[in-house]
């Protein structure tokens, strides 16, 4: 079976990224986090990523400072030392990275611009979808014996 590239898994997913502003604010990051039902966002400045925000990036915030931390602006809180992944490479070596490192989102970049976003949720569907494509063809090989 052929190795999965994260620009097939762009492809069935699509190229959409929400973004924010270094200075929005915490509390409308975490709404726009909950009303797009996604857990992170990048953050960019123009057309640069200067950050990515998750879900326990705004956690650890109102936990150490209290409801205050809501007004804020995100990048007191973002991940500045972003990771990112690009379309050629394989699921393995994103899902290696992604383990290694502790972290659940990737920006995608091609040729110096966002390109999507990658999940270990998307990932993990992939290797899924391959391993049940490779044991159903074995199924199928085995019973035409």
């Amino acid at each position: 079976m052929p190795t999965l590239l994260v620009s097939q898994i762009l492809k069935d997913k699509g190229d959409l990224v929400f973004t924010a502003g270094p200075g929005e604010t915490v509390g409308a990051v975490a709404a726009l986090l909950h009303s797009r039902r996604v857990g992170a966002m990048v953050v960019v400045d123009g057309d640069t990523v200067v950050g990515i925000v998750s879900e326990r990036d705004i956690v650890r915030m109102v936990a150490e400072e209290g409801g205050g931390a809501l007004t804020r602006p995100i990048h007191i809180c973002m991940t500045r030392d972003v990771v990112f992944a690009t379309p050629a490479e394989t699921v393995d070596s994103l899902l290696g990275r992604m383990t290694d490192r502790r972290i659940r989102h990737l920006p995608v970049m091609r040729d110096g611009r966002l390109a999507g976003i990658i999940s270990i949720g998307d990932l993990v569907k992939h290797k899924i979808d391959e391993v049940e494509a490779e044991a159903n063809g074995l199924k199928a090989y085995i019973s035409a014996g």
